[in-house]
């Protein structure tokens, strides 16, 4: 009778500590799983913060060309020439989300001013290195909202579940912080209604 009291109690032993293992090991699979996701979505906001900085850059390049192509027209507009390239020094220089976002509206709000003075000069309008130009912008403009558009959406993903229960646990032991949004003011996003028609 103590030999089957024995047994009885080496098999509960057993199947208690089979328990305690594998629910170590579910414990420390999904650890491992979180951690990999968290590190994955935290590359992903990288990666796309990389997307909207390459399209910045191209914006950025063409500007040179489109202020010059103005300037041989219009020369007396130099107030406006100026604040674009300290825009575009400011956002060059830029070294976070916020000084970035902060940067593109100043420099948005530059470019539709000199947008805005072309309408005075008709043989620029017509001019094929401006519209080219204004054209190139116009699809980098595009390029810019849909990076802008794809990092936000991996930076909500990412803090939500970094904020979430109960990767939250492990989001703050190991370090991972809520991202920034590229949130730009509506007004600097505006760019004014210009026809740069040949009617001129």
């Amino acid at each position: 009778m103590a030999q089957k009291r024995s047994y009885t109690g080496l098999i509960i032993a057993a199947v208690v500590a089979a328990v305690v293992i594998i629910m170590i090991i579910s414990l420390i699979s999904w650890y491992v799983s979180a951690r990999n996701t968290l590190v994955r979505m935290d590359e992903q906001v990288s990666a796309s913060w990389s997307e909207v900085e390459n399209q910045l850059q191209r914006r950025s390049d063409l500007i040179p060309n489109l202020v010059n192509t103005v300037r041989g027209f219009a020369e007396q507009e130099e107030e406006i020439f100026t604040s674009i390239a300290d825009a575009r020094a400011r956002l060059a220089g830029a070294g976070s989300v916020e000084e970035t976002a902060e940067s593109y509206g100043e420099l948005q709000s530059a470019l539709s001013r000199l947008l805005v003075i072309v309408e005075n000069y008709p043989q620029l309008r017509s001019n094929e290195n401006f519209i080219r130009l204004q054209d190139e912008l116009a699809g980098t403009e595009n390029r810019i909202a849909v990076a802008r558009r794809r990092y936000n959406e991996a930076v909500r993903q990412y803090n939500t579940r970094i904020r979430t229960f109960p990767t939250a646990m492990i989001a703050s032991q190991l370090g991972f912080e809520a991202r920034t949004y590229f949130e730009v003011d509506e007004e600097d996003m505006e760019v004014p209604e210009v026809d740069f028609g040949n009617d001129g």
